[in-house]
Parts: C-alpha cells; sequence; structure tokens
C-alpha cells in the first residue's frame, strides 16, 4: 500500500468539476485508490464521495492506493490536488 499526505492547492478548492476530473483520472490505473480526510475515507473513482470530503483550498488529504500502479496513481492525483496536473476535458 503506498500512502502520501497532500494539501490541497486548487484555487477553489475541490468543486464539482474537479471533483469529477479526479475520479476519471483515478479511475485511468488499476489500482484501488481512497481518499482520506479525518475520519472519512472514499473511493476515488466516486466524484459524490470526493465531494463529500468538503476538501477546500488549504485542506490536508490523504492519498491511499493498492495494486499494480499504485505509487504512480498516489503520484499523479497528489499532482493534481496540488494544481500541478490538468486533467484533459472530453467533449
Amino acid at each position: 500500500m503506498v500512502e502520501r499526505r497532500v494539501v490541497v492547492r486548487l484555487r477553489e478548492g475541490v468543486h464539482a468539476r474537479p471533483a469529477a476530473q479526479l475520479a476519471q483520472l483515478a479511475s485511468e490505473f488499476a489500482a484501488t485508490v481512497q481518499l482520506c480526510r479525518d475520519s472519512l475515507v472514499v473511493d476515488a473513482r466516486s466524484a459524490l464521495g470526493i465531494l463529500s470530503l468538503a476538501a477546500e483550498y488549504g485542506a490536508e488529504l490523504l492519498i491511499r492506493a493498492e495494486g499494480p500502479d499504485a505509487h504512480e496513481a498516489v503520484e499523479c492525483i497528489a499532482a493534481f490536488l496540488q494544481g500541478e496536473k490538468q486533467v484533459r476535458q472530453e467533449r
């Protein structure tokens, strides 16, 4: 299992659009990815679960992944939450 703590650096926090983008990003990996805030643990493939974290700018989250590409998944999701990675929008 791979874990990493990150601070949300998305200017408006994780609202509906970034939650959907994050769920899409998490689903690209074979690893099971979870996001944790305090005692709440959600599946990173669920936009509604992600929204339930109410992760505003500056919130600390724990990314937890288990599977063949867990390290890559954690690093990629951390980069997204820190505003370092853009997810391509499909139209």
